[in-house]
């Protein structure tokens, strides 16, 4: 936990599911810039939240909790940063139905007239986001987007420019800066380009030649990224009903080529992002038969899946929350699998040869033992004894 003292108040924050020995914090300099911005902070004039107030791409509440006196509404494509905030708005005695949450998947408010961007990692997902909200902006809409500067590039103002209106940014503070964007009405309204399909190559096992969809925000949503390559090559060979796991799936294209191969198991395709899920269940649905059993959960990895449940669990786990490199997650996920795993089920994990997933491997499950390996991916298998 950490406090942010603002203009606004102090709040005592913490990332969700909350750590103790997590180093990172809840909130960073681009957070802190933007609220003290509104109060006039840097000089300029002071923004006065009215109307409707949307948050969009708030990572762990930080913002949506220092401005639940105006009600916004929160708008995210992350599970853990929806519960974040519920926890935060609890945390520091607000209430809780303060802050209304909705999914990028869900309808935006029909207008808006303060609109707070936290620039997100992938500038699909920003476009994406935009020409979402753009019929809601107006011309006495106030845009102001936020983020630290190694997130800021030529690329992001051209995204607002050409879908919101003229744009500048502002110094940098602490490594952070501000985006701030005059809406004009006379726009063309263009439709979003996502999401974006591509066909598979044709040495990928099972899912050869098909067709993935891809939501905006997708990791590498414009072809296969190397590592689940490497993966979808040396993926188990398994027949029965076994119930399958694809952990952090992304596009699907791993369960969905574990159900291809194996017609009579059950996939359960689970992800924190809802963008991920979507484009899971699409690539499912597009390349299996109406019959093919299938789940969908947008969550925090298998917590939601009863313990002693699973025969198989798939996983690329990432090593990134936002810009910080950490292994948290991949962590959490692991001991998530051993509990969820039947006795004799099994975790199969590709990762990067430096992370030494093994290493945690050995210590949570007692085994690990490496099926595949080149110069910069390994594909390892854990047994739960």
């Amino acid at each position: 936990m950490n406090r942010l003292t603002t203009s606004q108040g102090e709040f005592d924050l913490a990332r969700f599911p909350e750590n103790p020995r997590d180093p990172l914090r809840a909130w960073d300099a681009a957070d802190e810039y933007l609220l003290n911005r509104l109060d006039g902070g840097d000089g300029g004039e002071p923004v006065r939240p009215s109307g409707t107030v949307a948050v969009v791409g708030d990572r762990w509440g930080a913002l949506a909790t220092a401005l639940a006196a105006h009600r916004p509404v929160q708008i995210t494509d992350s599970y853990l940063a929806r519960q974040a905030t519920r926890a935060n708005l609890t945390r520091n005695g607000l209430d809780p139905d303060a802050v209304r949450t909705l999914s990028v998947r869900d309808t935006p408010p029909e207008r808006v007239d303060l609109l707070l961007v936290r620039v997100p990692k992938s500038l699909a997902l920003l476009e994406d986001q935009l020409h979402r909200l753009a019929p809601a902006v107006h011309e006495g809409t106030v845009v102001i987007g936020s983020g630290m500067v190694k997130e800021i590039h030529t690329s992001t103002l051209k995204l607002f420019e050409r879908i919101i209106g003229p744009t500048r940014t502002s110094l940098a503070v602490k490594k952070a800066r501000l985006i701030f964007c005059t809406p004009d009405p006379a726009l063309p309204r263009t439709p979003s380009p996502w999401p974006l399909r591509y066909e598979l190559p044709g040495d990928v096992g099972a899912v050869s030649g098909r067709t993935v969809t891809n939501h905006a925000g997708i990791f590498c949503a414009e072809r296969l990224d190397i590592g689940t390559r490497f993966f979808l090559k040396h993926l188990p060979t398994r027949k029965g009903p076994d119930h399958v796991v694809d952990l952090g799936c992304g596009n699907g294209v791993v369960g969905t080529s574990a159900a291809l191969a194996n017609p009579d198991a059950t996939v359960t395709f689970i992800d924190e992002s809802y963008q991920a899920v979507a484009s899971a269940e699409e690539t499912f649905r597009a390349n299996t038969g109406p019959d093919a059993d299938a789940e969908f959960l947008v969550g925090d990895g298998l917590s939601d899946v009863p313990p002693a449940s699973v025969d198989l669990v798939l996983s690329n786990p990432p090593f990134h929350s936002h810009q910080a490199v950490t292994d948290a997650t991949a962590r959490t996920m692991f001991h998530g699998a051993r509990a969820a795993l039947r006795q004799g089920g099994e975790l199969w994990v590709v990762g990067n040869r430096h992370l030494g997933y093994h290493t945690q491997l050995r210590r949570i499950f007692g085994n690990c033992v490496t099926v595949a390996g080149d110069p910069k991916f390994v594909v390892l298998r854990a047994v739960k004894r």
